[in-house]
């Protein structure tokens, strides 16, 4: 395991009931090879003090989902760039009582007087417009976090926060990671961002403390007063205000009308095992025809990562990502053809048409989009065997780079991921409408229990990383920290395939012989996810968790 590089007194003033000594044996750092394992519990997050707050909830009582909301509240002020309450995203639960899977999403609906020609030529500044104030959306994730703190959990809802207020209103030591983000970002952050992600102008760099007076505030007060605030009240105004004074679209208005919505997920059975993940109007359901059409394939036949299996997946990935474009769009106006794209006839008539000897050009149905984001994942678990398995995200990183003075909260800029043209296609920026999002967080349901949570960061390649670690899981019998780790590849707009670099050398040559666009780099994705083992009874055991080498997080277990 890394060493810890937060002081012991931060540690400690967050109440947080365990060390690194005392988990020596039940973690999973980017280092490690083997998984973290807990016979209680496990949380696997981007950030060991996220972690390390989501086990502290679990010890004092709490169950997974009162631990997701710590997790997810601490991400906000150690990951700033990446998640927050200025965001959006995608959650499964999975809730061992009624034994049931829920989809929770948080990615709500496009302001009501978004007009989408401002994204598109010939608007001047229309490209301009997809980043900045007219680009923020409805953030839904207070609510969510609120709706699974009402429905499921524990503890009270303030308790939820101490960790987060204490490291926002007392600082930590930033990784390499925040400070290559803040100083990239840093100049077009407003004045009063300025004056504490740096100093004397300058960014902060690797090391130093980022204390986030603002922040504490608004996580105090919705500590306090609940979700209201942030929608009707005082974090409310000041995003209104903002938002008039930036010319933006989202209003108070809109905040107001937001509520948290639960949703029936959708599966598939694959070699035995059911897979499920979040349903319209999230963009999930290309992984499970990924994950349909591999099914008939021999995984085992072909062998982990060799070129004739690349080689097909890469097909395959191309033909979900080509529906995704094609048939993704609001439940409520046009709903995917789901019982059609997820069906064994539809999976076998689609690898018919897959050139087993040579790689075909990816032709698009008339629609593109962006690709670059900057997201969180974390997983959670309880002894009782309930599960979170979250993906939150405010777009690209630090969102719109706008933050309403007062706050310390980035406000998204999740309208850059609608797809423009042509116009008034099912994924445009339509007024009203739910805002689709292509985060995948996906559980496994093996023998009827919850086996498997995890999920990853990665724009459009989020849903070809997955389908890869479930096979890892599946065909392959890897742990979990392996399937994490193991290479990945995925197709990249417009025609080429992006390779990890532990792709061997001579798999890669092989792809390219079979005409592949092969583009080595250095890393796709930063997944976290956990396992669960029953004894005869169905009662968990032991939790067996996975951090990510690509990333700096930490999964931990007791």
């Amino acid at each position: 395991m890394k060493k810890c590089r937060t002081p012991l007194s931060l540690i400690l003033g967050l109440c947080l009931v365990f060390s690194c000594k005392n988990l020596q044996n039940q973690v999973s750092s980017p280092t490690s090879t083997e998984p973290a394992t807990g016979k209680k519990g496990m949380v696997s997050s981007a950030h060991p003090l996220a972690t390390q707050a989501g086990l502290d909830i679990l010890k004092t009582g709490g169950n997974a989902f009162d631990a997701a909301v710590a997790v997810a509240a601490v991400l906000n002020v150690v990951e700033p760039a990446m998640s927050g309450m200025g965001g959006y995203g995608t959650i499964i639960i999975y809730d061992s009582e009624k034994g049931r899977a829920r989809f929770l999403n948080p990615s709500s609906r496009i302001p009501g007087a978004v007009d989408s020609d401002v994204y598109r030529a010939p608007t001047p500044n229309h490209l301009e417009n997809r980043r900045g104030a007219k680009a923020v959306s409805t953030p839904g994730n207070v609510h969510a976090w609120e709706a699974m703190s009402m429905e499921y959990g524990q503890l009270k809802w303030e308790r939820l926060f101490t960790p987060a207020i204490h490291l926002a209103e007392n600082g930590f030591e930033i990784n390499a990671s925040l400070s290559h983000l803040i100083q990239r970002a840093f100049s077009s952050f407003p004045e009063h961002a300025q004056a504490f992600y740096g100093q004397n102008r300058k960014s902060l760099k690797e090391g130093e403390n980022l204390i986030q007076k603002d922040l504490a505030h608004s996580l105090q007060l919705i500590a306090k007063e609940g979700a209201s605030v942030f929608y009707e009240g005082e974090i409310g105004e000041a995003i209104d205000k903002t938002m008039k004074k930036a010319h933006g679209f989202l209003s108070i208005q809109d905040l107001k009308e937001d509520r948290a919505e639960w949703w029936e997920p959708i599966s598939i059975r694959y070699h035995g095992c059911e897979v499920i993940t979040a349903s319209p109007p999230s963009t999930a359901f290309p992984s499970l025809i990924r994950l349909g059409m591999m099914s008939q394939f021999d995984a085992q036949k072909l062998e982990h990562n060799s070129a004739e299996y690349l080689h097909r997946f890469a097909e395959v990935t191309k033909h979900a990502f080509w529906c995704r474009l094609a048939y993704a769009g609001d439940p409520d106006f046009t709903p995917p053809p789901l019982d059609r794209l997820l069906s064994k006839s539809y999976w076998e008539k689609a690898v018919q048409k897959i050139d087993l000897d040579k790689a075909h050009p990816f032709e698009y149905p008339e629609i593109s989009e962006n690709k670059d984001s900057h997201t969180t994942h974390f997983a959670v678990a309880d002894q009782w065997g309930n599960i979170v398995c979250a993906t939150q995200t405010l777009g690209n990183a630090f969102g719109s780079r706008i933050m309403p003075k007062g706050t310390g909260i980035w406000l998204n800029n999740s309208l850059a991921y609608c797809t423009f043209e042509p116009k008034g296609n099912p994924m445009d920026a339509h007024a009203g409408h739910h805002k689709l999002s292509g985060d995948c967080p996906t559980l496994i349901l093996k023998d009827d229990k919850p086996w498997a949570a995890l999920g990853t960061p990665g724009g459009h390649t989020i849903g070809q990383t997955v389908p890869q670690m479930v096979m890892n899981l599946i065909d392959f019998n890897m742990n979990i920290q392996k399937a994490i780790n193991a290479p990945r590849v995925s197709f990249i707009e417009p025609n080429y395939l992006a390779v990890e670099k532990g792709i061997p050398q001579a798999v890669q040559e092989k792809l390219r012989q079979l005409g592949h666009d092969v583009r080595e780099v250095q890393s796709l994705g930063n997944a976290h996810g956990l396992t669960i083992r029953y004894n005869t009874q169905g009662k968990p055991i032991k939790f067996l968790g996975g951090s990510d080498s690509r990333g700096e997080g930490l999964a931990g277990g007791f």
